[in-house]
């Protein structure tokens, strides 16, 4: 019997494509990466919208006047599109596209479900937010792959793995019959 593990496990290592190979530690891990990273959304669309005096101080709140988006888009300093980020900082459709951007991928991400639609939007969100840092100029400590650029991987990765089957409402998700139909929604 340990030839046969053995042999399958050599197999595995030396495969160019294993196929389905994912251990139920692993899927355990990807469930813990992904409820992590929902959070990390979560959290900061709590923080933004109450004022929880982490990134952003009560009377700063959404829900007291405050703007989502307006500090951090009238502070972009370099790159191409400052102009255009200066232009939309603290619009009413910026504020809401981001904070309603956050809340789904937050979701979406800790419930294991859409996780389709949370890594394409969790990569149009990372990569407007990489474009208004602008990592590219001078000071940075990587011009090129930061948390953002993590972060859109670490989506898309979950997504493709079916990470919102351990742990999450995945599998349950994937049977209803509008996602049946609708193959995107997954």
């Amino acid at each position: 019997m340990n030839t046969i593990r053995r042999n399958t496990v050599t197999h595995l290592e030396t495969a160019e494509a294993p196929g389905a190979m994912i251990t139920r530690t692993a899927a355990k891990g990807l469930a813990v990466l992904r409820i992590s990273v929902g959070f990390v959304f979560l959290w900061a669309f709590l923080d933004k919208t109450f004022g929880l005096g982490y990134s952003t101080p009560w009377e700063r709140a959404w829900i007291n006047g405050g703007s989502p988006t307006k500090g951090f888009l009238s502070a972009v300093e370099v790159g191409p599109f400052q102009g255009l980020f200066h232009s939309i900082a603290g619009d009413a459709w910026t504020n809401w596209s981001f904070m309603l951007g956050m809340l789904a991928i937050g979701v979406a991400l800790i419930a294991g479900v859409g996780l389709r639609l949370a890594a394409v939007g969790t990569t149009v969100l990372m990569a407007l937010m990489w474009a208004a840092e602008w990592p590219l100029a001078s000071g940075s400590s990587n011009p090129v792959v930061d948390y953002h650029v993590i972060y859109a991987i670490g989506a898309v990765v979950l997504a493709l793995t079916y990470a919102g089957h351990t742990w999450g409402l995945g599998r349950w998700w994937a049977k209803l019959p509008l996602v049946q139909k609708n193959r995107w929604l997954i």
